[in-house]
């Protein structure tokens, strides 16, 4: 067998060895953040289930309404702000320069 063909195949498999060795060490050291990615996820689901079902954002804003309407429109208004906050904020975010 060709030498530089034994030197590369050599190569490979001690990268290959070493991220192995890596992705095991990272799994390990990141096994703290799993409530918190565990959380996030519980979140990112719960999103997807109330824009599957609306009705249920409306039924509870119309319950809430009815019976608090001083403190709904408080929290509305500050909503409505937190909603054109985040708006701005990612439209900056996205239209960043490049950080090079």
């Amino acid at each position: 067998m060709n030498p530089a063909v034994l030197e590369l195949a050599l190569r490979k498999q001690r990268l290959q060895i070493t991220g192995d060795t890596l992705r095991t060490d990272f799994a390990h050291h990141a096994g703290g953040l799993r409530p918190m990615f565990t959380g996030a996820d519980l979140a990112v689901d719960a999103a997807h289930w109330l824009r599957a079902h609306p009705h249920v954002v409306v039924v509870g804003g119309v319950a809430l309404l009815v019976a608090k309407p001083s403190r709904v429109w408080r929290w509305g208004r500050r909503a409505f702000l937190g909603w054109q906050a985040w708006r701005k904020l990612r439209g900056l975010i996205e239209h960043r320069p490049p950080l090079h």
